[in-house]
């Protein structure tokens, strides 16, 4: 296993500006736009498709359009979706008009090299900044080429990874406002969590486009995130914590690695073009033990840390 093998020339290009960048007070109103409303709903446990949805503008002339498409049967749970879709705009609204959530990010670029089982991020003078192990999938995956590990996306010659994290703030400070109201805190919280995921789907492409500039039209590349299948050790959130100082953008941890405020996401940025996600999965105890081994941490340690288990 290691760096994947393909019959494209692979030339990694450096990103526009090395180190960090801090990104503060961002355009919700932009953000918003990346708003995946399948996910809101989901939230909330409404299913269904729900199609022109967002073309509806509220008033009664497009609502009633818009449920005219629906069965009888099929009719009061579109109307309870429209009702929720209803106010979650109006929540968003009040968010972005009256500023009462916030949109921060922090990027960190920097030269890499990819190892058997781990990334080293390096100064431009080749010397080891940050050491990332990544665990390895023992089936064969999704695309049935290889067991793959995160590690295989980056060149063991010279090559570049990028650090991120976004978060919107404010929603805690809100929903105490209006506890009496459960029903509006919720949808407070939801929209908060549907902003974050924009927020990191808007990041990226302009990561794409201008901070690193490695695709400017085609969305390749991936942004695996910390406790997600392909990165699932949630420990590491202290490694990147301490070399990129997320507090600088309102980001804290709990000593369980849950980050604080509840809307944020954090992880990496991958530009090789045949880079793809995937399930680590279930790993075995050879695999633990060495992982642990390379963590400084008892294999029993371990295991709490990993969403694999």
């Amino acid at each position: 296993m290691g760096f994947i093998s393909t019959k494209m020339s692979y030339i990694p290009q450096k990103p526009t500006q090395q180190g960090k960048i801090i990104l503060e007070n961002l355009d919700l109103m932009e953000v918003a736009q990346w708003i995946d409303w399948k996910y809101f709903f989901k939230a909330w446990k409404i299913t269904g498709h729900y199609d022109g949805l967002k073309e509806c503008c509220g008033c009664q002339k497009c609502r009633t359009a818009w449920l005219a498409q629906f069965t009888e049967e099929e009719k009061i749970k579109a109307q309870e979706a429209l009702n929720l879709y209803t106010d979650a705009l109006k929540t968003l609204k009040e968010a972005i008009e009256n500023k009462r959530l916030k949109g921060n990010a922090l990027l960190y670029f920097s030269a890499a090299r990819g190892e058997i089982d781990g990334i080293k991020l390096l100064s431009e003078e080749d010397e080891e900044l940050l050491y990332l192990p990544t665990l390895r999938q023992q089936h064969y995956g999704e695309r049935n080429q290889q067991c793959a590990s995160l590690c295989d996306f980056i060149s063991p010659q010279k090559d570049y990874i990028g650090i991120f994290a976004c978060t919107i703030v404010g929603a805690k400070e809100w929903c105490e406002e209006v506890k009496e109201d459960s029903y509006q805190s919720l949808l407070i919280q939801t929209i908060a969590d549907r902003l974050a995921e924009a927020l990191a789907e808007w990041l990226h492409q302009e990561v794409r486009e201008k901070y690193w500039g490695y695709d400017k039209s085609n969305k390749t590349g991936i942004r695996p995130a910390f406790g997600y299948p392909s990165l699932p050790d949630l420990s590491l959130l202290f490694d990147i914590d301490n070399f990129v100082k997320l507090k600088e953008i309102g980001i804290t941890l709990t000593e369980n690695g849950a980050m604080y405020p509840n809307s944020t996401i954090c992880g990496l940025y991958i530009a090789h073009p045949q880079s793809y996600y995937f399930m680590v999965g279930e790993i075995g105890e050879d695999q633990l033990i060495a992982y642990a081994r390379k963590r400084n941490k008892k294999p029993e340690e371990i295991k709490k840390w990993l969403t694999t288990r």
